[in-house]
């Protein structure tokens, strides 16, 4: 199965951004009010991703540093150096880079441009649907159908 599967399942909201200099305490809001663990961070309205904050971003800071952090900008703690995939990949793939990397949000990117996320919870629904396909047709082979 590919990415892309995945992004055209999912609903049509788009990427969640923020802006660099948009404090962290309005960051946790955001994903507190949309139930996500995750923001991308984008400079121009959510064409290109410069970098992603996650809850655990947030939280890590937050007992290294305490309550300090939330009125410091996003691009403070933003991890930088984004994994990114492409809809043409394979959910196996991405799945085994996002367990190597140990991050549950991948940024997905084609020609520089952010055209969707895709989250571990995604990876693990489009696989169970897929071995859950594999076995009805096992089964129905088996049956004689």
């Amino acid at each position: 199965m590919l990415v892309q599967a995945i992004l055209k399942s999912k609903a049509a909201e788009g990427v969640v951004t923020v802006e660099p200099s948009a404090t962290v305490s309005d960051a946790a809001k955001i994903l507190a009010e949309k139930r996500i663990g995750t923001v991308v961070v984008s400079e121009d309205g959510g064409e290109t991703a410069a970098g992603i904050l996650s809850e655990r971003d947030i939280v890590r800071e937050l007992a290294a540093s305490g309550s300090g952090c939330l009125t410091h900008p996003v691009s403070d703690y933003m991890t930088r150096d984004l994994v990114t995939a492409t809809r043409q990949e394979t959910v196996q793939d991405i799945m085994a880079r996002m367990t190597e990397g140990r991050f549950r949000h991948m940024p997905i990117v084609e020609d520089g441009k952010l055209i969707g996320i895709v989250t571990i919870g995604d990876v693990v629904k489009a696989q169970l649907t897929e071995l859950a396909m594999e076995k009805d047709a096992l089964e129905g082979m088996i049956m004689g159908h």
